[in-house]
């Protein structure tokens, strides 16, 4: 299957991403955020108990898995990646190695994983893992990000991007502008032009085939301490404005990140950035805390009930599903959830 299609696949009408990348060290603080101890039996638990949900057919089209996970097998003795492909849905895997110190620079980071990647993505491939995700992270302050951090990062992404393909796996390119700050959303939208392009400007130098991408970007928001609150509408239109300027028409997908947003309002800017979308990229979800909070605190009140667990979950992989389409709206939003409360 050609890179554009498994593409596709992953972010088709009404389906997005399940970022189920969770380091150990984070899913120690979400499990333990709800009073669960974190034992790799848990978090099997927990993500078994997701992935063998009835929405994983029709609303998840990939998966974005830990080291820890893709290894791990399910009471019946299959894989993991084997149980996220018998929904139809797509295994990945996170290959970075997390966002370090960056040389020269206070306060900012350059993403490292790059030593020896060729050959874990062998191993990935070999695993079951069809598609791969790095992440860059980039800060807004006075003087952030520097251009050092931009140009480092985009060039970082650039070269795991070659590699990825080289292993015949799609990557996922995510530099994500954080909502921390006191930002407005005009510098939102400067700060992320800026990192778009310096990102296209590198993986073009690098000769990557633009459709067997998935883009995951941050929207263009105020950051979370600006007094100046701005409505969906205004969210949607701000980022499809930069989508249009900065990312070129043959990627395929564009899957968001929440990014410390509500599951309510991911779902919410989600749904009015697809109603404006007037573009030819399928723009989805790739979500985190924004998909499974619910479900977490759910595991955590009774981590056995696994019918309720998976209806919280199915629920809110419905909810971004429609967001995906143009077709969420706050009364199907509390109607559906009326149901299973």
């Amino acid at each position: 299957m050609s890179l554009e299609k498994i593409a596709k696949e992953m972010c088709a009408k009404g389906k997005g991403i399940l970022a189920a990348d969770e380091s150990t060290g984070t899913m120690d603080k979400r499990l333990k955020s709800v009073n669960v101890e974190s034992t790799q039996e848990n978090r099997l638990k927990f993500r078994e108990t997701l992935f063998s949900s009835e929405s994983m057919k029709h609303f998840i089209g990939g998966v974005i898995l830990f080291d820890e996970t893709i290894r791990q097998k399910t009471k019946s003795g299959l894989s993991i990646s084997e149980l996220i492909s018998s929904s139809g849905s797509v295994p990945g895997i996170k290959v970075d190695k997390g966002a370090k110190p960056l040389a020269g620079s206070s306060n900012e980071t350059i993403t490292e994983g790059l030593d020896g990647l060729r050959d874990r993505l062998k191993d990935y491939y070999s695993l079951g893992a069809r598609f791969t995700k790095w992440r860059a992270v980039y800060k807004i302050g006075k003087s952030f990000p520097s251009s050092q951090s931009i140009k480092s990062n985009a060039h970082a992404l650039a070269r795991y991007a070659a590699l990825v393909q080289e292993a015949n796996m799609v990557p996922i390119v995510e530099p994500e502008v954080l909502m921390d700050g006191d930002h407005d959303i005009d510098k939102c939208f400067k700060v992320t032009t800026d990192v778009l392009n310096e990102c296209y400007n590198e993986l073009s130098a690098h000769k990557i085939d633009l459709a067997g991408t998935i883009l995951k970007p941050n929207m263009i928001v105020p950051g979370s301490k600006c007094l100046k609150k701005v409505d969906s509408i205004e969210i949607a239109k701000k980022t499809i404005e930069c989508l249009k300027k900065n990312v070129p028409s043959n990627v395929t997908g564009i899957a968001f990140l929440s990014g410390g947003q509500s599951e309510y309002e991911a779902s919410q800017n989600l749904n009015e950035i697809n109603k404006l979308n007037d573009t030819d990229f399928l723009i989805t979800f790739s979500y985190g805390r924004a998909l499974q909070q619910s479900a977490l605190k759910a595991f955590a009140k009774e981590m056995d009930n696994i019918k309720n667990i998976q209806n919280v979950f199915n629920h809110r992989a419905k909810m971004n599903g429609l967001s995906s389409k143009g077709e969420w709206s706050e009364s199907l939003e509390k109607e559906a959830l009326a149901k299973i409360i």
